[in-house]
C-alpha cells in the first residue's frame, strides 16, 4: 500500500509546487538596484545580494538569473516589510499592521509578470517623512553607534502600519513628546511625562474615541498597595482631602484640582490601561528627561490637546472646553471619528530642520528589553 501510495504523493507535491518565477535581465537589473538602495536603509545584509544578483546575470543563463534574482528579491521584499537586523529590539513591541502582508512569492510573481517591481518595493517600504529623514542621515552618518541607532529606529518604523490614519496621534516616549498628524503633516506637538523606568510606558496601539472631562481616577492596585491604602486606612482626614474614596471595593479619587489625572483624559480602552490625561503637576514639565509616571502618558497643556482633537467638530474650541472644565461635571465627549493613537520608541527622530535629535534610551530598549503594563488606571 505504501508503494502504491508515495508515487501518487509525489504527483501531487509536484503539482501544488509554484512555477519558478521568471526574470527579464532589466527585470534583474533594476533589482540589483533596489538592493543598492537598501544599504541606505539600514539593511546591509540585504544590501550584499546586489553582486551575487550582477554576476547571475553576467552568466547569461536564464537559469541562474531566476534562481538568484528570486531568493533575493523575496529576501528584499521581507526586508521592507519586517525588517532583518534588530529582531531582538521587537520584545515587548505591540504595535501591529492590521492587515495581513500578501503571500510574498505570489507578490513577487505577480510584480514580474506586470512588470511593476519598481511599484512593489515601493509600496511595502514605510512612507513616512521621519522614516525619509532618517533613511538620509543614515546614508551620510559615518559615526558606527548613531549608524546603529538610526538602523534601529529604521527597523521600528517598518514594525509600524504602512497606513497610520488620516488623522492619528503619535507618542515618542523617547523623545518625551505627543504629536498629532493629519497625513503626513505634523499640526500638533505637547511635551509629556511617561513612565519611570521602573514602569516603563509599554509601547502599543489604540483608538481614541473621547476626551473624558473632570475625569475620575480608578486607582490600580498596584499604587493602592503603594501608597494609598494605608493612607486611607491610617489617614483618613488626609484621604479624605486628597479625594480618595472606597466604592464597592474599589479605590477612586474624586475629579477635581488634586486628581492624578488633572482635568480630562483620552478615552482610549487598551489592555494595558495607559491612558493620555492631564496632571495637576506641572513643574515636572520643565525638566529635559520626564520619566516620572507609572507608566501613564502625562500632556503637557493636555487641554490644547483635547481642543486640537475635538476641532474636527465645528462646534467646540478651548472656550468651550474651559467652560466644561469649570462646570466640574464628569463627562465624556466622543469624538467625530475616532483617532489611532500609536504609543512608540524611537530614539532618533528628525528636528524639523534637516538633522536628526538624538534621544537618551531610557528604558534602554535599544538593547532589546521588554516593557509591560500594570492592571487599573496608572498616573
Amino acid at each position: 500500500m505504501k508503494t502504491l501510495f508515495a508515487p501518487f504523493l509525489a504527483l501531487l507535491l509536484i503539482a501544488a509546487a509554484p512555477a519558478p518565477l521568471q526574470w527579464t535581465t532589466d527585470q534583474a537589473a533594476r533589482l540589483a538596484q533596489w538592493l543598492d538602495a537598501a544599504a541606505d536603509d539600514g539593511l546591509g545584509p540585504v544590501a550584499a545580494e546586489a553582486p551575487k544578483v550582477r554576476a547571475a546575470i553576467a552568466t547569461n543563463d536564464p537559469n541562474v538569473i531566476d534562481r538568484v534574482a528570486t531568493d533575493a528579491g523575496l529576501r528584499l521584499l521581507a526586508a521592507h516589510r519586517t525588517g532583518c537586523c534588530n529582531a531582538s529590539l521587537k520584545t515587548g513591541w505591540h504595535i501591529f499592521d492590521g492587515r495581513t502582508w500578501p503571500d510574498a512569492e505570489r507578490s513577487l510573481a505577480t510584480a514580474l509578470a506586470e512588470d511593476r517591481l519598481n511599484a512593489l518595493f515601493g509600496t511595502t517600504r514605510p512612507s513616512h517623512p521621519f522614516y525619509y529623514s532618517l533613511r538620509e542621515a543614515y546614508a551620510r552618518e559615518k559615526d558606527p553607534a548613531r549608524r546603529a541607532t538610526l538602523a534601529a529606529n529604521l527597523d521600528r518604523w517598518r514594525w509600524m502600519p504602512r497606513m497610520l490614519g488620516e488623522r492619528y496621534l503619535l507618542v515618542n516616549a523617547a523623545a518625551f513628546e505627543a504629536t498629532l498628524w493629519e497625513g503626513t503633516k505634523m499640526v500638533g506637538r505637547w511635551r509629556v511625562i511617561v513612565g519611570k523606568t521602573g514602569s516603563p510606558t509599554p509601547v502599543f496601539a489604540a483608538s481614541v474615541t473621547g476626551v473624558t472631562f473632570n475625569p475620575w481616577w480608578e486607582i490600580p492596585t498596584s499604587i493602592v498597595a503603594e501608597s494609598v491604602g494605608a493612607m486611607v486606612r491610617n489617614r483618613p482626614a488626609e484621604a479624605a482631602r486628597r479625594g480618595y474614596v472606597v466604592q464597592n471595593g474599589r479605590y477612586r479619587q474624586r475629579p477635581g484640582p488634586n486628581n492624578a489625572l488633572g482635568r480630562m483624559k483620552l478615552a482610549m480602552p487598551n489592555p494595558y490601561s495607559v491612558y493620555l490625561h492631564d496632571t495637576p503637576v506641572q513643574q515636572l514639565f520643565e525638566r529635559d528627561v520626564r520619566a516620572f509616571s507609572h507608566g501613564c502618558v502625562r500632556v503637557g497643556d493636555a487641554l490644547d490637546l483635547a481642543t486640537a482633537l475635538l476641532a474636527a467638530d465645528p462646534g467646540w474650541n478651548r472656550e468651550r472646553v474651559d467652560r466644561m472644565i469649570a462646570s466640574g461635571r464628569t463627562e465624556t465627549v466622543s469624538l467625530p471619528a475616532p483617532v489611532p493613537v500609536y504609543v512608540a520608541y524611537f530614539t532618533a527622530e528628525p528636528d524639523g530642520q534637516g538633522g536628526i535629535r538624538y534621544f537618551p534610551d531610557v528604558y534602554h530598549r535599544d538593547r532589546g528589553a521588554s516593557a509591560s503594563g500594570a492592571k487599573g488606571e496608572c498616573a
